[in-house]
């Protein structure tokens, strides 16, 4: 296996067993039970800071006959005319946290130095709601938040969708549905160790299963609560699980990051070449000895600092970029441009 880079590994040892258990079917409610009680969740109150931020919690219509999703809306206070949004998908493997968890970094690192709007979705979990239930919910919000940009004081021109792990898995869902059904437009995606694979058949799914914060049992008790009966169908669509795409084309540009020593790292390298092979725009970071969700077990690493900055880089080039030429162009097949597998064949580690 890859070395864990030495803080992480410092940071890995002091966590105990107890974070690293694997979830399997038989503890999978009492994990989701701990979860909802232990997991940070901020207040409205908390989230504004002494008025630096303005918050609003909105219910809004899902889809056809689905349930109304709630949004997290977070802006500067004081800031008139159109902002960037970033709307943005939690982790938690499909099947833990919340919308509100993870505004507080977010606020700190990117609303405020970029300038820029945040929307966090509370998608349905699984297995109460199963594929496709929880994509829809995040299409849904999109759907209303640039339908109704003007009241939020957004730019629907500027709106990039992100997450981290399930999150990122479900960001780039989204830009495969948004593009498929011809949804509204999108700048880029931000995919942070991006959970795409439902197969389990790569070789650093092998590798590093049970090393780092993730293993083989919990991926598949995670992809089996939100897939069901479907889960291992071999005619699963890719807005299910990303790596099943065969046709990268035409999406925004993508930024994806993991870790040299985590299970995610050969489906999300995969899938940053599938966009280059068809001619599409990523930018690609493997940090080395790094395990599944270092920065935030780790957030004083010299190492997560550095991803930090790269997303946060990223993110001002692709805003910088948007408001002198408008959005950079997706990829297109060029000519003789073959669909392509993305995911190493099951067997081959």
């Amino acid at each position: 296996m890859p070395p864990f880079d030495p803080e992480l590994s410092a940071a890995l040892e002091s966590l105990g067993n107890g974070p690293r258990e694997p979830v399997t079917p038989a503890n999978l409610a009492a994990r989701q039970e701990r979860d909802a009680a232990t997991r940070p969740r901020p207040t409205a109150e908390d989230l504004r800071a002494d008025g630096r931020f303005e918050v609003a919690e909105l219910t809004v219509p899902g889809l056809a006959d689905g349930p109304d999703v709630t949004l997290v809306s977070v802006r500067p206070a004081g800031r008139e005319g159109p902002l960037p949004l970033l709307y943005y998908m939690h982790g938690g493997a499909m099947i833990m946290g919340n919308a509100w968890s993870v505004l507080p970094r977010i606020l700190r690192e990117w609303v405020l130095p970029l300038d820029m709007a945040v929307i966090s979705v509370e998608y349905r979990l699984a297995p109460r709601t199963r594929y496709p239930g929880p994509l829809e919910d995040c299409y849904a919000g999109l759907l209303w938040a640039t339908g109704h940009a003007a009241e939020l004081g957004i730019d629907a021109d500027r709106v990039i969708i992100g997450g981290k792990s399930a999150g990122g898995g479900l960001a780039a869902a989204l830009a495969l549905l948004v593009r498929d059904r011809g949804g509204p437009g999108i700048l880029g995606q931000l995919l942070l160790c991006p959970m795409l694979d439902d197969r389990g058949c790569t070789f650093s799914g092998h590798q590093m299963s049970g090393l780092g914060m993730w293993d083989l049992i919990s991926h598949e008790t995670a992809w089996k609560a939100l897939l069901g009966d479907r889960y291992g169908a071999a005619d699963l669509p890719p807005y299910a699980a990303p790596a099943r795409a065969t046709d990268l084309s035409g999406l925004p540009p993508a930024f994806i990051d993991v870790g040299s020593a985590e299970m995610f790292r050969d489906e999300d390298v995969a899938y940053a070449n599938a966009i280059w092979r068809v001619g599409g725009q990523a930018e690609l970071h493997v940090w080395p000895g790094a395990y599944h969700g270092f920065d935030g077990f780790a957030p004083r690493a010299a190492i997560s600092k550095d991803a930090r900055d790269a997303r946060t880089r990223w993110l001002r080039r692709l805003l910088a970029h948007s408001r002198s030429t408008g959005p950079l162009p997706g990829g297109s097949p060029g000519p003789g441009a073959k669909k392509v597998d993305i995911a190493s064949p099951c067997g081959e580690w």
